[in-house]
């Protein structure tokens, strides 16, 4: 978003200069671009949203012609998937492959960036049993892209976290005794001959939901907390994401594998559920996927792989409204089918820059913006601020700035004409900054920053010309 003039003081040059530190080390973030619905827009109007957002990496489900095609000389990078129902016929003919590649792959590349094939998506836990089809058919797949000197494309498969046997604490990670010599060896030794990657789909959401009583809603959304220290090797964790991550990592290094790397390739949180679905929210949606995404393009991996990046694709691009199941399996988008927002995170790197914002996943050991391992910016790490949101319009949010100000308590002082934060002399602004010092005086609590659905939570300071939020009281 543009940005209006301000003063640049030390802060925010030491803010600056931690993306710059951190360039190498950043991760990448994607989004994947699931399609289970009747009312989506067009492919080629979604390659309009995508470069419009800055996004250059997505995942499909598929190898759809007409998604393929939109994407050809666009800049965006792809990875497709060839589906559960194809792995027993792809695993046994590689004829079948042969064919799937040349009519799927080489037909489209390299106009189409295709950078790798998911070959199915969480096989283990496929009710039709296909388990035993996954690593010859990633063979085959490969085998296939040899023969039309494809090879630089990679093969991997999704895996979920329910392929371990335990996850807690992250040291003790370990896969199920009856995956590892059948299928998760042999795939591991396929990723590191061909030198690809894991790819894992983790959701912290569903362990919170299922387990809140004794899960930090903070420690889920890489909000402040204190940490919780690995039993098992005394590291310390901020995020569960990570403690998840480390898990996978334990297990690979558990069955001789440490060198493999991982990518996320599906993550999210839903803005919407059932009321059993404890947690989902549009504001946690918007925690969780910010704060992630700040994470991952200005931060290191994790404790246990500090040096290797986060890579990241979320979930989901749209909400998609013919997905079955809960509530909250159609309300993981980004986007609604009509290309709004569903609320306002940064995606880019550029648009972290544009915020001035720095990590906010408390980690401390991780995340230095001076290049000093355990010095980080003592202003930035945890908070949180509340803004108005710019589409309901000015009547709710007058009424939304007349409480805040008057029976609130917020200090609405500086809005005042001719007051230091008056201009820019906007409604959305002069809302921001009255629901901002609400939402600070009562100490960031739940639900103070909503004001009837006037209102969200973000995780970078807002910048209203050269005005300042406050940040606590």
């Amino acid at each position: 978003m543009a940005m209006a003039s301000f003063t640049f003081s030390l802060s925010c040059f030491l803010v600056l200069l931690s993306f710059f530190v951190f360039a190498d080390a950043a991760g990448i973030i994607g989004i994947n671009y699931g399609r289970v619905a009747n009312d989506l827009p067009t492919p080629d109007k979604v390659v309009e949203l995508l470069k419009s957002q800055g996004i250059n990496r997505i995942k499909l489900y598929d190898t759809d012609s007409t998604v393929l095609t939109a994407l050809a000389n666009s800049g965006i990078s792809v990875v497709v998937a060839l589906p559960n129902e194809l792995l027993a016929s792809t695993a046994t003919d590689q004829s079948f492959a042969d064919k799937w590649v040349q009519a799927n792959i080489s037909q489209y590349y390299p106009k189409t960036q295709i950078e790798a094939i998911a070959v199915g998506n969480e096989v283990f836990v496929d009710p039709k049993n296909t388990t035993k089809f996954l690593v010859p058919a990633m063979k085959n797949v490969y085998n296939s892209l040899v023969k039309l000197n494809l090879s630089s494309i990679k093969i991997s498969s999704p895996i979920a976290l329910s392929a371990l046997q335990n996850s807690y604490p992250s040291s003790a990670g370990s896969f199920k005794p009856e995956l590892i010599e059948p299928v998760m060896k042999p795939m591991l030794e396929f990723l590191r001959q061909s030198n690809s990657y894991l790819m894992i789909n983790a959701y912290p959401f569903f362990a919170y939901s299922a387990n809140s009583k004794e899960i930090s809603l903070d420690y889920t959304l890489f909000k402040e907390n204190p940490g919780v220290v690995d039993s098992g090797n005394g590291l310390k964790y901020y995020s569960l994401l990570e403690a998840q991550l480390d898990a996978v990592f334990a297990a690979m290094s558990a069955i001789q594998y440490s060198d493999i790397k991982m990518v996320v390739t599906e993550t999210g949180w839903p803005s919407l559920g059932d009321e059993n679905e404890i947690g989902a929210s549009e504001e946690n949606a918007a925690s969780y996927n910010g704060n992630l995404v700040n994470r991952v393009l200005t931060g290191n991996g994790t404790p246990l792989r500090p040096q290797d990046p986060l890579n990241v694709y979320l979930f989901a691009l749209f909400n998609e409204n013919q997905k079955p199941g809960p509530t909250s399996e159609r309300n993981y988008g980004l986007f609604y089918p009509n290309e709004q927002k569903v609320y306002n995170i940064p995606l880019t790197l550029k648009e972290l820059e544009n915020r001035q914002s720095t990590p906010v996943n408390g980690n401390k050991s991780e995340v230095p913006v001076n290049g000093t391992s355990g010095e980080v910016s003592k202003t930035s790490v945890g908070q949180t601020w509340c803004v108005a949101s710019g589409n309901v319009g000015t009547d709710k949010l007058q009424d939304a700035i007349d409480y805040a100000c008057g029976e609130g308590g917020a200090d609405c002082r500086p809005i005042q004409p001719g007051a230091t934060c008056y201009n820019p002399n906007t409604l959305e602004a002069h809302a921001s900054y009255a629901f901002n010092s609400y939402y600070q005086k009562k100490a960031r609590g739940a639900g103070t920053c909503d004001f009837g659905g006037a209102a969200y939570v973000v995780t970078q300071p807002p910048r209203f010309g050269n005005c300042e939020f406050p940040t606590g009281y």
